[in-house]
């Protein structure tokens, strides 16, 4: 899964999680990707903490069991910020589409994601 130089590999293991089938292996990686007061926000939620995450990627995953989250474009970063598209797909069919700006700290950890749905609105 790996990426252009620009993409810290803490991103591709964000995916990683999202992705993990096995409701046991969650809550590893989660504390193996995120800082432990992590902050997540999108429209549906607003979340604090390794814990709070975990329950969230667990009941994604009960959700929607066979979805695959993938990044859709490049990775623009500064300041420990970075931003990027991303699509959750079921088989061929897009689910949804979004984009985060995910900021990672000095050691590579995940500190906070903002994640919005949907395109850019138009003017």
């Amino acid at each position: 899964m790996s990426d252009s130089p620009n993409v810290p590999e803490v991103l591709n293991h964000m995916l990683e999680v999202w992705n993990e089938r096995d409701p046991s292996k969650i809550c590893e990686r989660v504390d193996a990707v995120f800082s432990a007061d992590v902050v997540f926000i999108d429209p549906a939620n607003s979340i604090v903490g390794c814990d709070a995450f975990e329950k969230r990627v667990q009941s994604f995953r009960a959700r929607l069991p066979e979805v695959i989250c993938g990044r859709s474009s490049g990775v623009d970063r500064h300041h420990g910020l970075h931003r990027y598209h991303w699509e959750i797909h079921q088989g061929d069919q897009r689910l949804i589409e979004g984009f985060d700006v995910t900021e990672v700290d000095e050691d590579g950890g995940v500190l906070r994601v903002e994640g919005f749905f949907g395109p850019i609105p138009q003017r």
